[in-house]
């Protein structure tokens, strides 16, 4: 079936109709592909991931199930923050399970011939350390080509959350080195101040983007006063590494696990969920302005 017929003949939805968390737009071939996690029963078997297309980012699809985790034993309990990324004329998506051998989250990578999928396990494992609890990873692509996932490891594991870094294989089934941690929730300067050392900090929804001017940003969320917040890094080389600085927040009032995307016409937009509330979170979409330096929202 053609992708244009798909689509005229089905439902269209708005986004206060679409219950997703971690929203992650593709745009291909001048239309817009959003995967999310599914918010109903959050956390609990929800069962694989979903598709929505649209042609307008207002007007969107009902969902169409992309990968179906019961048919792979995937289903143990997290299906967690799919993206999808085009690399080598090939689909692969970014996503966290609970893993049934060890009860641990960590990060897969699945791929497809096409953004509707239906995408197949791909790495050999989990892409996140074996021995840690992971989620959230991304792939980043530095300017010689070389691949990276960029992921949380968990503050269910060691309270202070982190945002890591490791190099993936070329063709990304399989880390071939240790990973490096950046920093811990607690690091950045405008970060809360608590006194108690066991109260849990988070780290999750890192993305990388790189500026018109070639700076190097990552966007990652936590809480900040008890609401969830998009945050900003610059790496002050313009590379993937330990040289970066903490911006300031983009956003703090209940908004987080973003991600950036250009429009078929070019246009610069953040998308994330709010509010960040079981059964109540949305996709929101917000016009940036890529000033070279950094991002600022309009």
């Amino acid at each position: 079936m053609k992708l244009s017929h798909l689509f005229k003949n089905n439902t269209e939805l708005k986004c206060s109709d679409i219950n997703i968390r971690d929203p992650f737009v593709l745009c291909e071939d001048g239309k817009y592909y959003m995967y999310g996690t599914r918010a109903k029963h959050f956390g609990i078997k929800t069962g694989g991931f979903d598709v929505y297309i649209s042609e307008d980012l207002e007007n969107w699809s009902r969902p169409m199930e992309c990968f179906n985790s019961k048919e792979y034993d995937m289903n143990v309990e997290v299906n967690w923050a799919p993206e999808v990324h085009k690399y080598k004329d090939s689909y692969y998506m970014f996503a966290t399970f609970t893993r049934k051998s060890c009860n641990l989250r960590g990060t897969y990578v699945l791929k497809a011939d096409n953004p509707l999928g239906p995408f197949k396990p791909h790495s050999k494992g989990v892409v996140t350390p074996e021995e840690w609890e992971c989620l959230d990873g991304t792939l980043y692509i530095n300017k010689v080509g070389k691949p990276f996932i960029v992921f949380c490891h968990e503050h269910t594991q060691i309270i202070n959350g982190t945002i890591c870094f490791a190099p993936l294989s070329d063709d990304l089934t399989e880390t071939i080195s240790d990973a490096v941690t950046m920093f811990k929730a607690s690091d950045p300067y405008w970060a809360d101040k608590i006194d108690d050392e066991k109260e849990h900090r988070i780290t999750d929804g890192p993305f990388m983007y790189r500026t018109k001017a070639d700076e190097l940003l990552m966007l990652w969320s936590t809480f900040i006063n008890h609401k969830y917040a998009e945050c900003l890094v610059r790496f002050t080389d313009g590379e993937l590494n330990m040289n970066f600085e903490h911006l300031p927040p983009l956003i703090d009032n209940d908004g987080g696990h973003g991600m950036l995307f250009n429009d078929r016409d070019g246009n610069l937009w953040l998308t994330y969920h709010t509010p960040n509330k079981t059964d109540y979170e949305r996709p929101h979409f917000v016009s940036v302005d890529d000033i070279g330096n950094t991002i600022i929202i309009k």
